[in-house]
C-alpha cells in the first residue's frame, strides 16, 4: 500500500493509469468528501484514464490515511486540508493539474484554487455549494452529528443489507451492495476526531461566511455538478454558489442525489468530458 507523508500524517495514494501507452498524460486529481475514501472514485477514474493519469488519494483521519498513534497537534479546518493537498502535490513533484473533488472534499477544493490558481488547469466540484447559517438548526446538527460520530459499531457491517441501509439518505437510485458495504466499512473506520472535528468546521457559522466569498473570488475555470435530489447539499445551493461567478458553469443532474457520478456515470462523464474538450469515447 503505497504512504506518503503529508505534514506528519502518512496518506494513502494510488495511481490508475493506462499501462498500454507511454504517452505522457495531464494528472487529475480526486478528492473525495466526509467519511469515505478514494475508493468511491475508481470508476470515475478508470473511465478517464485514456486522457488522464488519475491520483487518488485519501483525506487523513479517512480511509486509509491513518492518524499518527504519537500525538501531533493537528487541526480539521478546511484550509488545512487545502495545504494538505498542496504539500501532496510538492511531494509527488506535480506542478499543475486537473483537479475533481466532492462534498467536503469539494470546500477544500475551492480552497486551494483560491490559495494556488497557477496549480490547477480545470476543476470539477461536484455536490458542493454555499448555505445560510441558522443557529437553531447548526446546534442541533452538530449535536445530532457528534452523537452519530460517536456512536459506530463495527457490528453493523454483519448486519443485513446494512449497505444499503447506510447509503439510503445519500441516494435517489440503489448502488450495488458491494460498493455500499465500501462506503460503510471507510464511514465506521474513519478517525472519530478527524469525523467530528471536519463535520464542525465544514458546517458552521464560520464556513457559511466565508465560502461564498471563496466561490465568488475562484479564477480557475470550474465546473460544479450537483443532482437534483440531494438531501445533503441540495441542488439549490450548488445553483446559488455558482451564480456568485462567472468562472463556474452549473449543471444538474436529473434523478440522482449525493453521488451522481455513481448514480449516472454516463450523463457524469459525458458532461466532464464537455467541459475538459474531450471527445467521448462512444463518438471519436
Amino acid at each position: 500500500m503505497p504512504l506518503i507523508n503529508v505534514r506528519g500524517v502518512e496518506h494513502h495514494y494510488e495511481w490508475i493509469r493506462q499501462s498500454t501507452t507511454s504517452e505522457q498524460k495531464p494528472v487529475m486529481v480526486f478528492v473525495h468528501g466526509w467519511g469515505g475514501s478514494s475508493r468511491y472514485w475508481e470508476s470515475t477514474a478508470n473511465a478517464l484514464s485514456d486522457t488522464f493519469d488519475c491520483l487518488l488519494y485519501d483525506l487523513r483521519g479517512f480511509g486509509r490515511s491513518l492518524l499518527p498513534e504519537t500525538s501531533i497537534e493537528l487541526l480539521y479546518e478546511m484550509e488545512e486540508y487545502a495545504e494538505d493537498l498542496a504539500v501532496l502535490l510538492d511531494a509527488l513533484e506535480l506542478k499543475r493539474v486537473y483537479l475533481n473533488a466532492h462534498s467536503m472534499g469539494a470546500s477544500a477544493a475551492a480552497l486551494f484554487l483560491n490559495r494556488y490558481p497557477e496549480r490547477v488547469e480545470r476543476a470539477i466540484l461536484t455536490c458542493s455549494g454555499v448555505f445560510e447559517y441558522e443557529e437553531k438548526s447548526f446546534t442541533a446538527f452538530h449535536k445530532i452529528g457528534g452523537y452519530v460520530v460517536k456512536f459506530r459499531p463495527r457490528w453493523f457491517l454483519h448486519v443485513p443489507f446494512a449497505g444499503s441501509l447506510f447509503m439510503a439518505r445519500f441516494l435517489h437510485r440503489p448502488l450495488p451492495s458491494a460498493i455500499s458495504r465500501a462506503f460503510l466499512e471507510d464511514y465506521l473506520a474513519a478517525d472519530y476526531t478527524a469525523a467530528l472535528g471536519t463535520m464542525l468546521t465544514s458546517v458552521s457559522k464560520y464556513a457559511a461566511e466565508v465560502m461564498p466569498q471563496e466561490f465568488a473570488r475562484l479564477s480557475v475555470p470550474t465546473l460544479l455538478i450537483s443532482g437534483e435530489y440531494d438531501k445533503i447539499i441540495p441542488a439549490e445551493l450548488g445553483r446559488r454558489a455558482a451564480e456568485l461567478s462567472e468562472k463556474i458553469e452549473y449543471f444538474e443532474i436529473s434523478e440522482t442525489a449525493h453521488f451522481p457520478m455513481l448514480e449516472k456515470p454516463e450523463v457524469y462523464l459525458e458532461k466532464v468530458r464537455e467541459f475538459l474538450g474531450i471527445v467521448s469515447p462512444a463518438t471519436a
